[in-house]
């Protein structure tokens, strides 16, 4: 243990040696944001970064342009940091990306510090597109994460937490197909797809009493008709369904919500087309408890105090859940800005680039080092954390 713990100083003392040049990274990020698959900047900066301080670095992995592996090490354990740098279209980093980025990457530069001690394998794995079309749902399907003996990363927020949840998360785009007619002479001659999709709508407001607390429909109509004087003969909307368990959402929701939009059909006679979006669907967070635990106690060595999630109600969706369904992973919240203040917004943006954001990323950096010298030298953790995985598979 005295052991671990002149390792972990190391770490620490690590992070702190780099703390000018992580905060000129971190806010040169946010000053560039760059939406989903479009990080081209933020990718490199990071991956050159890397390569710099000697991690072997691949680019463009997994037929993902921004995506990358920075490895430093060989063997058993494999301790992967991912690190997300996506922004918001029109909002820019008002999810704090840039201290997701560049803590990842400031975590494994200090664990490589000790590697030579710990032995094993140190990993910064770059995973693009999170806010929009989920590139780590690709990156999973693809091979990217297979062979890890476990995958971190912490999320700025607005209070510490070391367990979060996440709603498994799928899209559903559907189409109705009418005929169009004289909306004043001949209104009869029609088939209404505005109808159809207004009475699918309702049924889905109907539909939510019956649906579990936790689970959210919700959607928007993209083509609701072209002229008013015109039965519209077409109609289009996209909608996500989210459930706290992934199999709810596939024996339950997803057929309860499937039959609104048929009914609608059938009461007005216009055909119904639809798509699951299988492809880019996030899984429920499959927090590792014995994991989480390891980190709550490094980052409250720190001077944090963790707190219980508001709720589990309150959850978005992420997908690092598709992650956690592979290999043991944690996703833990660190407070950039106070509770009132909610992530994807001009505010938290701003926070993001303060000192607070600055404080967060050093401390979820020094945290997440340390997390990976508990695995890297703990094999007794590494069987808690494998038992509790493969019991939840």
């Amino acid at each position: 243990m005295a052991d671990r713990d002149r390792l972990k100083e190391q770490v620490i003392a690590e992070v702190d040696r780099r703390r000018d040049e992580l905060i000129a990274l971190s806010l040169k990020i946010h000053a560039n944001p760059e939406i989903a698959f479009q990080e081209e900047k933020a990718s490199a900066w990071l991956a050159d970064y890397l390569e710099s301080e000697g991690f072997a670095v691949e680019r463009g992995i997994c037929q993902l342009p921004t995506a990358f592996r920075a490895s430093y090490g060989k063997g058993e354990p494999r301790v992967a940091f991912l690190a997300e740098y996506d922004a918001l279209p029109g909002v820019g980093h008002g999810c704090g990306h840039n201290i997701i980025g560049t803590a990842s990457a400031a975590a494994g530069l200090a664990a490589k510090a000790v590697a030579g001690e710990t032995g094993g394998t140190v990993l910064v794995i770059g995973t693009p597109a999170e806010e929009a079309a989920g590139g780590k749902v690709y990156m999973a399907a693809r091979g990217a994460f297979q062979g890890l003996t476990c995958a971190m990363m912490a999320h700025p927020g607005n209070r510490d937490v070391a367990v979060s949840y996440a709603l498994a998360c799928l899209e559903l785009n559907v189409e109705y197909h009418g005929k169009a007619a004289h909306a004043a002479a001949r209104p009869e001659a029609g088939l209404n797809a505005l109808d159809a999709m207004v009475a699918a709508f309702v049924n889905i407001g109907l539909l939510r009493q019956q649906l579990r607390d936790s689970a959210r429909v919700h959607g928007i109509i993209t083509d609701g008709g072209q002229a008013v004087n015109v039965i519209p003969h077409h109609t289009a909307a996209s909608l996500l369904l989210r459930a706290e368990e992934d199999a709810y959402l596939d024996e339950s929701l997803k057929g309860k919500v499937l039959a609104c939009f048929q009914a609608a059909a059938q009461a007005t006679g216009c055909r119904l087309e639809y798509r699951w979006g299988e492809e880019s669907r996030y899984k429920a967070m499959r927090t590792n408890l014995a994991f989480a635990a390891a980190y709550q106690g490094n980052i409250e060595s720190l001077g944090r105090r963790v707190m219980e999630p508001e709720s589990r109600r309150s959850m978005g969706s992420t997908d690092m859940g598709n992650v956690s369904a592979i290999v043991p992973a944690i996703h833990p919240s660190v407070a950039v800005a106070p509770p009132d203040i909610p992530i994807h917004t001009e505010a938290f943006r701003d926070l993001a680039a303060s000192e607070a954001g600055h404080r967060a990323l050093l401390d979820s950096a020094k945290a997440l080092a340390m997390t990976a010298v508990d695995v890297l030298t703990d094999a007794e953790l590494r069987q808690r954390m494998r038992n509790e995985f493969e019991s939840s598979e």
